[in-house]
């Protein structure tokens, strides 16, 4: 009977070692799979016929943003790709010609969203709301994107390497206006007339928009939408 039991105790203690071993292996063949995820650096690319206005690509080591582009197909020779380029460094804009169907590479783009929260002389200070870091940009690298900006609002910052290098406006803005001739009922149709904003930017509205309206304006464009 002892020989018995010691022979049926035997398999088993081999299934629960195998068992156990067959686990440790899997845990060990998982581990390598986890690091490299953690290290795996992904390459975007994109093709030269998928450009269009606002594409970001990667040129001599630079990010570009593409401000006009036009398909070219010639009667004879290959097709390309004419654009229009503005350099998120630098800030120069030249034309670049690319062949159709070529591969290119999108730079590594972050963004993150501040809030612009005051002017400081010529800098205009942005603030991560959750860390409360403090971002600036200078006068000239907002341009004329100061126009729509006003305090408090939310703003995308676009990051490469490590350095803001643009930022985005909301699409549409609202803002007060300030200044404008009387305006006319709301049943007068047709009509408009020119009326300055809270940030002096001057737009174009309807005739029946007064002093003390908030409007709707399209910061891309500068285009009035609507009264808010």
């Amino acid at each position: 009977m002892a020989s018995l039991r010691h022979l049926a105790a035997g398999p088993a203690c081999h299934h629960r070692s195998g068992v156990a071993a067959a686990t440790a292996s899997l845990q060990i063949r998982r581990l390598p799979s986890c690091s490299r995820s953690r290290h795996f650096t992904r390459i975007y690319a994109i093709s030269s016929n998928d450009i269009r206005v606002g594409t970001n690509v990667e040129v001599d080591g630079a990010p570009w943003k593409v401000l006009e582009f036009l398909h070219v197909k010639p009667g004879k020779g290959a097709a390309f790709v004419r654009t229009k380029m503005r350099n998120y460094v630098t800030g120069n804009t030249v034309e670049k010609t690319f062949r159709a169907g070529s591969t290119l590479q999108e730079p590594s783009l972050s963004k993150e969203t501040k809030q612009f929260t005051y002017k400081d002389g010529s800098q205009f200070v942005f603030m991560d709301l959750t860390t409360f870091e403090e971002s600036r940009l200078n006068e000239a690298d907002v341009g004329d994107k100061q126009k729509w900006l006003k305090e408090g609002m939310d703003c995308n910052l676009l990051y490469w390497n490590g350095k803001i290098i643009d930022f985005e406006l909301p699409i549409t803005v609202r803002l007060t206006v300030t200044d404008t001739d009387p305006g006319a009922s709301d049943s007068v149709q047709g009509g408009t007339k020119p009326a300055t904003l809270e940030t002096g930017a001057v737009v174009t509205v309807p005739s029946f928009v007064n002093v003390g309206d908030d409007i709707l304006v399209d910061s891309r464009t500068g285009q009035y939408m609507n009264r808010a």
